[in-house]
């Protein structure tokens, strides 16, 4: 549920025929090579969404449903009795350990990441390395018009990921952007910097690696309130400890979100300068 945006954004039709973002990034990976599709949604939504969002993948590409509850925790932890807040991206992904079985690629339902995307992150996880991947956007292609958003800003070498150090409120300023990040002083940015999207690709061992720092992060954090555990942050462990390399391909293509409502109109005509150029059909599943 968006906050900021005031519903269930995920389910919105964006598309001229009524397509939802969802559509167009299944449109996609099913082009670059994907065969499985995995939802990670709440229980307590899942009549609403088989019925709005999963029926038209039916026949269409196989279909997995799996539930992000606040009780599916590692063996010897609950939930405190005051915890409300979903515990975050890397829970979410950690809930599909018993649905994946191979290389799989993770996205944001909300975010219309672009077909290129798709199939760079694919050539990856098609390549015999063991390392994960990330598609890397460039941050003025991934900025709101209406306000502050929140961005993991990437520090790479040699193509590698270093770390990706998560920033909040950057606001778009010309070409390039400025931010506070919780201080009283402007930061200043290019928009030049890759930033991560939270569009990953991983394989099965990612699922070991969670639980054990999903185990680490509740036995320190469990009783904020408002704590969550993050991939990024999941990754960046991973980095540091030297136990995985993260292969960072970039992306020229535009990033479409809505953060905020004002910004679905700036979607719906993205969507609409890429039908008329081809890039999809006015009916997406004809």
């Amino acid at each position: 549920m968006g906050s900021r945006y005031g519903g269930l954004k995920q389910m919105d039709p964006m598309g001229p025929a009524g397509e939802t973002i969802i559509d167009y990034s299944v449109y996609d990976a099913m082009r670059a090579g994907f065969d499985r599709l995995v939802f990670v949604i709440r229980r307590d939504i899942e009549k609403d969404f088989r019925e709005i969002v999963g029926r038209r993948f039916e026949g269409k590409i196989a279909v997995d449903y799996v539930f992000q509850e606040l009780d599916c925790l590692p063996p010897g932890f609950k939930v405190p009795a005051n915890r409300k807040k979903p515990w975050g991206t890397g829970h979410a992904i950690f809930m599909a350990a018993d649905a994946i079985n191979e290389p799989f690629a993770v996205i944001n339902a909300d975010d219309f990441y672009g077909a290129d995307s798709f199939q760079s992150l694919a050539a990856e996880l098609n390549s015999d390395n063991s390392h994960y991947a990330m598609t890397g956007f460039v941050l003025r292609n991934t900025l709101s018009e209406f306000g502050g958003v929140a961005r993991g800003i990437c520090h790479t070498a040699d193509g590698f990921l270093h770390q990706v150090t998560e920033v909040s409120g950057i606001e778009k300023q010309g070409q390039g952007a400025a931010y506070k990040n919780g201080t009283q002083e402007m930061h200043t940015l290019t928009g030049d910097e890759i930033v991560s999207m939270n569009m990953w690709g991983f394989n099965p061992t990612i699922f070991d690696s969670l639980r054990e720092q999903l185990a680490e992060f509740l036995t320190a954090k469990s009783r904020d309130e408002k704590a969550e555990f993050y991939i990024p942050s999941a990754v960046n462990a991973l980095i540091r400890s030297g136990k995985k390399q993260v292969k960072v391909t970039t992306t020229r293509s535009s990033w479409f979100g809505v953060t905020y409502r004002e910004d679905r109109p700036f979607v719906e005509e993205g969507i609409r300068g890429l039908v008329r150029s081809g890039n999809y059909p006015e009916r997406l599943w004809s």
